[in-house]
């Protein structure tokens, strides 16, 4: 790809200079400009500030001439630095004439992008390139309004790539690819890996973060959705953080989707699911609106593709006042002249109270797709803490719904189950009673989850290890407490059935 600039935004750096990326790759690592090394440099608390868009800790940690600190101010802070002094780190004249860097005044140089040291899941040190100034994606109150910008990595952007299956897949497409955060991730257990975006510049960054950061190129594509994908292209993964924000119009690029309400989330989805190949996933981050008089439950099932498994999770919910304002400061509108600030802020209740919409939702949906005769559709709120990466989690979620799919009772009775590691039982009951008023089985890993169970269910749960039969643990349970054994056989399956589609047991064999 050629150079590509996009009104009032800087111009970029090359894309056709792999020996220059591959050169300033080099002094970065060599100066320690990492997530580790910029750790030690600023300390825990000017670490995280960085990453909410404040720089003041920052600069106070950097105002020695370090080659560490000179990196520190070029790249992530935005200051001229001494062109003398950027000299003794960095390749500084290649760098000026493939365009990483620019000249500020007589004898000093400054960044033309944002590079941000990332750290990979295997150790890994990446950088992500994004437009100055935007290197925290998502809404951190950037407020930057120019159409095209390009925004770095933020929240959303590191759930998704937590929560991505990564098993080696032979294609993987990132569907609006943004800054390249996705398309890094899955170049690490893909073979060939395809990136679009309706933002030309955003590809053209994408080839920038992927070079620096040492990556194989990716197959750019311009174009909205599944716009640039033939009809006969299918993937084993597809992963897509789109333009979700579910706005009146489609002021900003990078997070409003420009159709009405939620339809492109909608869309998304639907169209997925042909572009599945058999077994691959499709994994997304969505909103989705809350509509009188209608189940949002009902509403996100509608929305998954025929022939796909779906696990959909709800993580958060926010009433339309708080979802306008949030988006509204994200654009910095609330800097903006009261009346003017008043007018958006009427423009998106109007377009919700049109709509019939009383929250939004925010999560993850998550594509299977299978040759299954009936496709599993779960759809869940879950809004409580939990562990990442989760992407093992989902591929775990999975494979046991082809089990439960595949096991009748009888099948379970015989089968062989586990109790999954780090599952911890806690009795809760009045203090000094003789029996707990309930047993509650909770994951200390994974999705977290806790659940009531009686006490045939914790006792079935605790000598799960593999060695016995789910109908002979039973068996030995019903002579313990004195209970017919067949009818624990007959109402026991329905607990082992919800014990393992949550998670908490897995089957041995």
């Amino acid at each position: 790809m050629g150079d590509v600039s996009h009104t009032s935004l800087s111009p970029l750096p090359s894309s056709d200079r792999a020996d220059v990326a591959a050169r300033l790759r080099d002094a970065l690592l060599g100066a320690s400009f990492t997530a580790d090394g910029l750790l030690d440099l600023l300390g825990a608390p000017a670490y995280a500030a960085l990453a909410r868009s404040e720089t003041v800790p920052a600069l106070r940690a950097t105002r020695g001439d370090a080659p560490l600190e000179t990196l520190v101010r070029l790249f992530l802070l935005q200051q001229p630095v001494p062109h003398a002094r950027v000299a003794d780190v960095l390749p500084v004249q290649d760098c000026l004439e493939s365009g990483w860097l620019t000249r500020a005044g007589a004898d000093e140089v400054a960044a033309t992008v944002d590079i941000r040291p990332y750290g990979g899941p295997g150790g890994e040190d990446w950088f992500i390139v994004s437009d100055l100034g935007c290197a925290v994606g998502g809404a951190g109150g950037i407020g930057s309004r120019e159409e095209g910008v390009v925004l770095g990595v933020g929240g959303a952007s590191t759930t998704l790539a937590g929560i991505t299956v990564r098993t080696p897949v032979s294609s993987a497409l990132d569907l609006g690819t943004g800054s390249g955060i996705q398309a890094l991730h899955a170049a690490q257990h893909a073979t060939r890996v395809t990136a679009t975006d309706l933002n030309p510049r955003a590809l053209h960054i994408t080839a920038l973060t992927l070079a620096l950061s040492g990556a194989p190129a990716a197959d750019l594509r311009e174009g909205s959705l599944f716009e640039p994908i033939a009809d006969d292209e299918t993937y084993e993964l597809i992963v897509s953080n789109p333009p979700f924000v579910i706005s009146p119009g489609a002021r900003l690029t990078y997070r409003d989707g420009g159709m009405g309400g939620d339809d492109l989330c909608r869309t998304l989805v639907q169209q997925a699911g042909d572009r599945l190949s058999d077994g691959g996933y499709a994994q997304f981050l969505a909103n989705w609106q809350h509509v009188e008089g209608e189940e949002w439950q009902d509403r996100l099932r509608s929305w998954v593709p025929r022939g796909c498994d779906a696990w959909i999770v709800q993580r958060e919910v926010q009433d339309v006042t708080q979802y306008a304002e949030l988006w509204l400061r994200d654009a910095g509108d609330h800097r903006d002249d009261p009346a003017e600030y008043q007018a958006r802020y009427d423009a998106w209740l109007d377009e919700f109270e049109a709509r019939k919409v009383k929250a939004v939702g925010f999560g993850w949906i998550t594509l299977r797709r299978t040759a299954a005769a009936e496709p599993s559709i779960t759809v869940e709120e879950w809004p409580h803490s939990i562990e990442q990466p989760l992407g093992e989690t989902v591929r775990a979620h999975f494979d046991r719904v082809d089990y439960l799919r595949a096991s009748d009772d009888a099948a379970l009775l015989d089968g062989h189950f586990r109790l999954v590691a780090e599952v911890v039982q806690e009795q809760v009951g009045l203090p000094g009673a003789e029996d707990p008023e309930h047993v509650v089985l909770r994951q200390h890993r994974g999705m977290r989850r806790a659940t009531k169970v009686d006490t045939v269910g914790a006792g079935f749960a605790g000598v799960c290890d593999g060695t016995l039969s789910a109908g002979r643990i039973l068996d030995a349970i019903a002579q313990l407490v004195g209970e017919d054994p067949v009818l624990l056989r007959d109402r026991t399956p329905a607990q082992i059935r919800l014990l393992v589609e949550q998670g908490f047991l897995e089957p041995a064999e």
